[in-house]
């Protein structure tokens, strides 16, 4: 059972911003809003690119990095939806958050009789 039931890919969901600048270098968040029930929520992702990588490899490096943190960002959360046994789901801009659906149980094949 998949655990994300959504029309879109999982990034189109994720909002992606620059924090202020530190003397290390540039920091990012990556943040992935949900709803559950009424209660607005939030995943977040951190990355940051050094002062030195950027010298090094400019805005190539960056969005090097950036695709780096949002496979690592995907790969967390669907950990944690099955770790959690959720999934998210809905056709909204903010996904819903939702127990994981049991699959069907097999039933037991009839047995039969030697006669």
């Amino acid at each position: 059972m998949p655990h994300v039931e959504m029309p879109r890919a999982l990034e189109d969901y994720f909002a992606y911003a620059e924090t202020a600048q530190t003397r290390a270098g540039r920091r990012f968040t990556i943040t992935l809003p949900y709803l559950d029930g009424q209660r607005l929520d939030r995943l977040q992702w951190w990355w940051q690119v050094s002062a030195t990588q950027e010298a090094l490899g400019g805005a190539e490096i960056v969005a090097t990095l950036r695709a780096e943190a949002v496979a690592r960002f995907r790969r967390h959360i669907e950990r944690w939806l099955e770790n959690t046994r959720q999934r998210f789901h809905g056709d909204g801009p903010i996904p819903l958050i939702a127990p994981q659906l049991d699959p069907v149980e097999a039933l037991p094949e009839p047995q039969v009789a030697n006669g």
